[in-house]
């Protein structure tokens, strides 16, 4: 079943169907909240998985926010339409009402392209107001940032620069502080913490390089560092040294997203994000001490 009709009745079905009553599998992260920090997921965490299915998972897990990434499936229902920054009125009604039922969040928004043309870029953007997002997060060109610094300002939306691990554009966060100077401070980083493990790169030292600029982040620990093979592990068991990447952003004073992106045991990772959820509010909880 197609069309219009298929996705009011979809709207309906949402908008009428009892509120989530399943015990949560985490309990959120209220110590991080009071911090300013808004923990939340990437829905590709989920990607073997519908769009409405991953604000699902984020419920079960006492979160409020998710990420989406352009193209992931829009429901079981409708599994053959695409939920990104070309969809129709009609799905974006749809994911509004999914969201709002669920008491979920969209407030960021990639890996996306921004190339340097303004038609493109107009197009996200618009998406990103529609749905009331916060940060689209991107590997633009570097001939592109003055359009960004234009479309930023304008839509007061933010754009977060993503590091793909070595030898892709941005792995590196010299890269990213080099393309960011002298632009607006809309447009910073989004530090994906494994993707520098697996590129060699100390997160805790390019944390301390990207002061100023940080916006968001993929959060992850992996079982190696250095290794660009090495996979996710729930936060605080892997090589990577969580407690004192926290502590850094703590001391910065910022209040970003982090959006957990756990990439194994793609079909049933779900109690390891939760593992995840209560490792982070628990060094959280933790800081507020010290």
């Amino acid at each position: 079943m197609k069309g219009k009709s298929f996705l009011v009745c979809l709207m309906c079905c949402v908008i009428a169907a009892p509120a989530i009553a399943a015990k949560p599998m985490a309990d959120g992260a209220p110590h991080a909240e009071k911090l300013g920090w808004k923990l939340g997921c990437q829905a590709y965490s989920f990607n073997r998985f519908t769009f409405f299915e991953a604000v699902d998972k984020v419920n079960s897990l006492g979160l409020k926010w998710i990420e989406a990434y352009p193209g992931q499936k829009l429901s079981p229902e409708d599994p053959e339409t695409p939920f990104d920054h070309n969809a129709s009125e009609e799905v974006r009604d749809a994911v509004k009402a999914k969201l709002k039922e669920a008491d979920v969040t969209l407030i960021n928004y990639g890996v996306v392209g921004l190339p340097n043309d303004e038609a493109e870029c107009r197009k996200v953007f618009d998406f990103a107001k529609d749905m009331g997002i916060q940060t689209i997060v991107s590997e633009p060109p570097e001939d592109g940032f003055d359009l960004l610094d234009k479309l930023c300002e304008e839509y007061q939306i933010n754009v977060a620069i993503h590091n793909h691990p070595k030898p892709s554009h941005y792995w590196n966060p010299d890269t990213v502080l080099k393309v960011t100077e002298g632009h607006s401070k809309r447009i910073g980083a989004c530090a994906d913490t494994g993707h520098w493990m697996r590129s060699g790169v100390d997160p805790l030292e390019a944390l301390k390089k990207l002061e100023g600029r940080i916006i968001s982040f993929h959060f992850k620990d992996l079982n190696e560092f250095g290794n660009k093979e090495a996979h996710d592990v729930p936060w605080g068991t892997g090589a990577g040294d969580v407690k004192a990447w926290l502590a850094e952003v703590k001391r910065q004073g910022i209040e970003p997203v982090f959006s957990v992106e756990y990439e194994y045991h793609w079909e049933s990772s779900l109690p390891e994000i939760a593992e995840c959820v209560k490792n982070f509010d628990r060094i959280a909880a933790d800081l507020q001490k010290d």
